[in-house]
């Protein structure tokens, strides 16, 4: 919900963030906006600081006190950034405020904060929900449904179509759940790309469902260094000016409690990868321009793709943050590696993805079945997946065939 008064200023960034792929509903009024929120559900609320009537932070106080303002996040918009203003506007129960003229990288950047923020309430909701029922009826009725959510919550992070069916994949489990009966270990993940490093990271955080607290995943690849560094330690307000950022949380913060996922660690710049070093054995650091010691309550666990002792011996990787995580380590095999996971694994993605698109696929042929065996599935689960997922959207059947597999071989005469 967009709230502003001013019907032109309204309409521009309305029609911005519905360029985006979001739905926006626009309110001149704030009484009039307070009697929307009541009868609809919204995720984010972003409202002026100055209204006809009513301050954004009478508003926002009055939004907070309904039973679903709890369920939504507010950020303000105000032209007074000073420190007053945004201790006011925090306190009174904004997820966060932005400054005018409106920045629209600002924008986008909290919009995104805030979808993350509001997953990961979802999130804890749910399982403290369900685990909380479970222990209040102590019947073995409710224990065996206590067994079944558990089973299904394993399913949903992706355990189930990780493949263990190898003797190796096997012990990989059973090491996952021992690393997460001890969360004081920092763990390190290494394997190829598509071998399933996150979903092991989440059974390690998650178990065997009997876990609440956050995930919350990193890729030290997909950013710049410096957005890095804000992404992981967050940030201290600045100086309330328009040119500007204000103070905003890190992944430590919202990991607090629970697991940060670092995938691609050894992409990670040498500057930070010293730093992580300090949060782990001192369980401390710095937020970006602070000089306030934030404690670190989280287990780190770190992936990477690339051998990692030769990136030790090349020195592009610290030995002392090798050493720290290497003593709880899991390799996860390509699957080239692990003949026996690959047909019970296409299996269940033909199943998957037959029951999803409505399609007749029941079975692999022995012939295909060869054929997805002789494949040496270079990039891993990710690839097998998506090749089942092409047939199934692409063809229909009741028997997958060698036909359905000439992709893999461009070079045969059954891909003309």
């Amino acid at each position: 919900m967009l709230v502003n008064d001013d019907k032109h200023y309204r309409s521009e960034i309305a029609n911005f963030l519905r360029n985006s792929g979001h739905r926006v509903i626009e309110k001149g009024d704030a009484n009039e906006a307070l009697r929307a929120f009541q009868s609809a559900d919204f995720h984010l609320v972003l409202a002026d600081d100055r209204m006809p009537n009513m301050s954004g932070i009478e508003f926002l106080r009055k939004i907070k006190s309904t039973p679903r303002g709890q369920d939504a996040d507010i950020v303000v918009v105000t032209a007074y950034g000073n420190m007053q203003t945004a201790i006011e506007t925090i306190r009174a129960g904004a997820y966060d405020y932005l400054l005018k003229p409106l920045n629209i990288d600002e924008l986008i950047a909290v919009i995104k904060r805030v979808a993350e923020h509001l997953a990961l309430k979802r999130e804890n909701k749910v399982l403290k929900l369900r685990f909380a029922e479970a222990v209040a009826n102590a019947t073995q009725q409710t224990r065996q449904e206590l067994l079944s959510l558990r089973k299904a919550y394993i399913e949903a992070i992706g355990l189930k179509n990780m493949g263990f069916h190898s003797a190796v994949m096997k012990r990989i489990l059973k090491l996952a759940w021992q690393f997460h009966a001890n969360a004081s270990l920092p763990v390190l993940i290494d394997g190829e790309t598509g071998t399933g490093k996150e979903v092991i990271a989440r059974i390690i955080h998650y178990g065997q469902g009997d876990v609440s607290t956050p995930f919350i995943a990193l890729n030290c690849a997909a950013a710049e260094p410096s957005v890095l560094e804000e992404e992981l330690f967050g940030c201290e307000e600045s100086n309330f000016t328009a040119a500007t950022v204000s103070g905003r949380k890190g992944k430590l913060d919202l990991a607090r409690g629970g697991t940060l996922f670092l995938d691609e660690i050894t992409e990670m710049p040498s500057a930070l990868q010293s730093q992580l070093v300090r949060v782990i054995k001192e369980k401390e650091y710095f937020r970006v321009g602070g000089v306030k010691v934030m404690k670190a309550d989280v287990r780190i666990i770190g992936a990477t793709r690339r051998n990692i002792e030769k990136e030790v011996a090349q020195g592009t990787f610290p030995y002392d943050l090798f050493c720290l995580l290497n003593k709880s380590r899991i390799h996860l095999p390509p699957l080239r590696e692990r003949a026996e996971d690959i047909l019970p694994l296409a299996t269940l993605f033909l199943s998957e993805f037959a029951a999803e698109k409505g399609k007749g696929f029941e079975a692999i042929s022995q012939e295909a079945a060869d054929t997805i065996l002789s494949h040496d599935w270079p990039g891993n689960i990710k690839e097998l997946r998506n090749a089942i997922q092409r047939i199934v959207l692409t063809s229909d059947d009741t028997m997958l065939k060698p036909a359905h597999l000439a992709f893999l071989n461009p070079n045969s005469s059954l891909a003309d």
